[in-house]
């Protein structure tokens, strides 16, 4: 089973860019949303493995990211590990890899954790929305400001994608705002 971090690391600039800057604007408080739900349950078993980046909110750190992946793992103390990498500017471009840990915040549910790349920062990491089989997960915060849609393959159901967009307006996001990330067949 999954533990609680621990242990603080360091990790390069590009990490604190690239995902440091979730904790910044994440309370809900005042922006006229209700609170944010999350899914009644993640089997962080399950969860692991390599997802692929299908959409986005714009996130400037991400700025010319094709071929986005997150990648998860166990850790030795039981933690997450976080590798997400990207194409700069294009599927020739040079890969940037940023490298971190997560950590459940809520073991009612583990749909709650925290993700850091860089020590001290660290960001809200909420599953919103989730395939019963694990194909597809949606990542928010409940600020609303970001948001990820991940999928197991490179590409995504025209369908599932309508629906997911669909339950994502009706959380408070701007779905007109997405940016559908280019991936590599």
């Amino acid at each position: 089973m999954l533990k609680t971090v621990r242990e603080s690391c360091s990790f390069p600039l590009f990490s604190v860019l690239l995902w440091g800057g979730l904790s910044v604007g994440c309370a809900s408080a005042g922006d006229g949303h209700p609170p944010l739900a999350v899914v009644p349950h993640v089997d962080l078993n399950r969860y692991i493995g390599t997802w692929y980046e299908i959409a986005r909110l714009p996130f400037g750190q991400q700025e010319g990211c094709v071929g986005t992946t997150a990648t998860y793992g166990v850790r030795e103390d039981g933690d997450i590990s976080v590798v997400n990498r990207c194409l700069d500017g294009s599927v020739d471009g040079p890969e940037r890899v940023a490298e971190g840990k997560a950590w459940v915040v809520d073991p009612s549910t583990h749909a709650k954790l925290k993700v850091q790349f860089f020590w001290p920062f660290r960001g809200d990491y909420w599953v919103i929305d989730l395939a019963d089989d694990y194909q597809y997960a949606v990542i928010g915060m409940p600020s609303r400001k970001y948001l990820w849609i991940l999928n197991r393959e490179p590409t995504m159901d025209p369908d599932i994608y309508s629906a997911i967009l669909e339950r994502a307006k009706k959380n408070g996001y701007d779905i007109l705002r997405l940016i559908e990330t280019p991936q590599i067949q």
